[in-house]
């Protein structure tokens, strides 16, 4: 069990765009794990009042603001998704916000394993906080017909954003488990099955 989260499992949900992380950790929630989107926290914190926008605006300037003054994310892409310096700016402003928020949420879950899905999880100091890393992984295909079909990019577009992605291999090779997720949904639920099986069970 995790040292900083005592009488806690934490599972660290990782991997590239578009490989299936959200449907792993959809079927760990159903198997009786709580779960935290870091995603969708990125999302919050970027708000109007929350704890990055001022910087933010500050670094982006205020052409990536709607009429009610939020950031519009896909203007904020534009942005950041065109030159790696400055996504690396902006997660510099945003995950810090992003850890505090996941270190509340599991101290105040009162589950006993808890998954943190997390695209940076390996890069980042979240990485010491889990006991076990899973990898979801899909060919580079799968993830290209995915985001052009569920995100709606066009080829070239889908393309330069995973290529923007860190190594999906060095991901693997740090991985404890690897969920294998290229369309067959009863397959991969069979995976997470068994992963879920190896937890101990001493947490039960």
């Amino acid at each position: 069990m995790s040292e900083r989260y005592p009488g806690k499992y934490l599972i660290g949900l990782t991997g590239n765009i578009a490989v299936g992380k959200s449907l792993v950790r959809e079927i760990l929630a159903d198997l009786g794990a709580v779960t935290i989107d870091a995603d969708h926290i990125a999302h919050q914190v970027i708000r109007k009042g929350e704890a990055a926008y001022d910087n933010i605006i500050a670094a982006f300037g205020d052409g990536i603001l709607d009429g009610e003054g939020e950031i519009v994310r896909a203007a904020l892409g534009d942005i950041v998704f065109a030159k790696p310096a400055q996504l690396k700016q902006l997660e510099g402003i945003t995950h810090p916000a992003i850890r505090r928020r996941i270190d509340q949420l599991i101290r105040e879950s009162e589950a006993r394993v808890v998954v943190i899905e997390a695209i940076k999880l390996l890069e980042g100091e979240l990485k010491r906080a889990v006991d076990s890393v899973w990898v979801v992984d899909a060919s580079p295909r799968t993830q290209l017909r995915r985001l052009m079909t569920t995100r709606g990019m066009t080829e070239s577009a889908a393309e330069r954003r995973i290529a923007l992605q860190n190594s999906q291999a060095d991901k693997l090779r740090q991985a404890d488990v690897v969920i294998r997720n290229d369309g067959d949904v009863r397959d991969t639920r069979a995976q997470v099955g068994r992963a879920w099986l190896e937890i101990p069970t001493d947490l039960f």
